[in-house]
């Protein structure tokens, strides 16, 4: 794939970041890179440093599955013992061969050996003026510390502030302090970076000094100050600077209207004063760990250009409907999606990937595609009833009043289906009073279209339509352009929303029929 001209189109890649910074970020081409990487910091401090993780596996199922010590951990270790790609510095290559014989070959090795491959990438990436922020907690914050240090410092990079994000959301511990700050380690890749006073600076305080304030010929508010005798003025409009603690932005609460229900989401505040310390419009932001997009939509909103990495596919569609919703369809007309299937080929390799941490991919492709990005994916493990996602959509009950139904969509790469899936996915249907089920396979399944006419038409009370009580959508469809064409509860409630706004003789059903 050729490099494109960030002013052109913004980038959001589907996969892992390594390989896409490896393969298609330029040396020294980002402004400024932020990331909030995975890491579990409920799991007891002694056991990820002992490697022992059993008594609280299923508290830290995410953890383990993320950074477990497998072939991917060995390659990792080897790669950076041998300096394969060129661009560690010794003092990196020396803490990861120190840091194996104090933590052993476990789950935090493992965690600090891909930071380490990542860090390095984005090092080489940023331009000489470029500014990178790390966004973690304590449970390893002072591993990474070291890591960066090593990585950044003896190439001429400067280790700048550790900033404490404090907060006061969420639930409060009986029995220690409550833990309520993150830690941003912030790192330069030059002592000559950009830094943006005016962009950031707050409102200065002026009610609890003790000097008289004084304003000059132009009104301007100073107080005076001396040094070895001589008088200076000491002006108030300038505004201050943030402490490196801030206390000034919250966490989102449960109410909060940025949620999208993303378990580790950060507030838009948080991320426009770091972009907005570092970059002018036009400039690149990067986000390796762009998780539900926040970096990419404030960057978005900040007009600066911006490259987006998740290596699940349901970030990648979050972070597409948080767009379109935010700013139209234009954003994502002016940004390129890449790692997605785009033929059989590519969907077969995905449909049969090993790795368990991403195993689930492939349904979550199929389901959030053909869907428009509008179901919920099932994530529970083991049995899950036939059900890989659920839509909604809303209707009207015997009495008239709205009454919302689902829709599920069950997934299958096998090449040899039967009937019975068809026939499975109906009960389950009908045990979940579900209005449509859709039946998404890896290859086309002529006898499972049959089966499916056997259970008619579901016909909406509210728009009169009627579609398929059952059907399938092979991949190939999907990569032709097929989509799920149902009235969902998003399309109604925006309808509704536009009518209250209308006034008139509008009807709400008028609105709705405008979709």
């Amino acid at each position: 794939m050729e490099y494109m001209n960030p002013i052109q189109k913004n980038k959001l890649f589907y996969g892992d970041n390594l390989e896409v910074l490896r393969k298609y970020v330029k040396d020294e081409s980002i402004d400024l890179c932020y990331i909030d990487p995975p890491f579990n910091s409920k799991r007891n401090y002694n056991q990820i440093y002992n490697n022992i993780g059993k008594e609280d596996l299923a508290q830290a199922q995410a953890f383990t599955d993320t950074w477990t010590w497998d072939d991917a951990a060995n390659d990792g270790l080897n790669e950076i013992i041998n300096n394969e790609k060129g661009i560690l510095t010794k003092q990196s290559i020396y803490l990861i061969i120190g840091l194996e014989k104090v933590l052993g070959k476990g789950s935090l090795l493992s965690y600090l050996i891909s930071m380490t491959q990542r860090i390095a990438e984005i090092y080489r990436v940023l331009k000489p003026t470029g500014s990178f922020y790390l966004h973690c907690d304590p449970t390893a914050s002072h591993y990474l510390k070291l890591v960066l240090d090593a990585i950044f410092v003896p190439q001429g990079g400067d280790f700048v502030n550790e900033i404490v994000w404090c907060y006061s959301t969420g639930g409060r511990a009986r029995t220690s302090y409550p833990r309520k700050h993150d830690v941003l380690f912030w790192f330069t890749k030059t002592k000559n970076y950009q830094f943006n006073y005016d962009a950031i600076a707050l409102e200065r305080d002026t009610s609890t000094m003790h000097e008289p304030i004084k304003h000059d010929e132009k009104g301007r508010p100073y107080q005076r100050n001396f040094k070895n005798g001589k008088e200076y003025k000491y002006y108030l409009d300038k505004g201050v600077l943030p402490n490196d603690w801030w206390t000034d932005i919250q966490a989102l609460n449960p109410a909060a209207k940025e949620r999208l229900g993303y378990p580790t989401q950060k507030p838009e505040s948080l991320l426009e004063r770091i972009i907005q310390a570092h970059t002018q419009e036009g400039d690149v932001v990067l986000d390796a760990y762009c998780g539900c997009g926040t970096t990419i939509a404030v960057a978005e909103k900040l007009k600066r250009q911006w490259i987006g990495m998740d290596i699940t596919y349901q970030s990648i569609s979050l972070i597409m409907k948080r767009l379109e919703d935010s700013f139209g369809k234009t954003a994502l007309e002016n940004m390129v999606l890449t790692g997605i299937p785009e033929d059989m080929e590519s969907a077969i390799a995905l449909a049969n990937k090993q790795d368990d941490r991403i195993r689930k991919e492939f349904e979550k492709w199929m389901v959030l595609s053909f869907s428009n990005n509008r179901a919920v994916i099932n994530d529970k493990k083991g049995k899950d009833g036939g059900m890989d996602g659920t839509a909604f959509i809303v209707d009207l009950d015997e009495k008239g009043q709205t009454d919302y139904k689902s829709v599920l969509f069950s997934v299958k790469s096998s090449k040899t289906l039967t009937p019975s899936v068809v026939r499975d996915l109906f009960g389950t249907m009908e045990r979940e009073k579900a209005a449509i089920g859709y039946l998404l396979t890896l290859y086309p399944m002529d006898s499972l279209v049959k089966e499916c006419k056997k259970y008619g038409v579901y016909q909406n009370k509210i728009f009169g339509n009627m579609y398929p009580k059952m059907e399938v959508i092979s991949v190939q469809e999907l990569l032709d352009g097929k989509k799920m064409n149902l009235p969902t509860t998003v399309q109604v409630l925006k309808s509704a929303e536009r009518k209250s706004n209308l006034g008139g003789n509008r009807t709400f059903f008028d609105d709705l029929n405008q979709e």
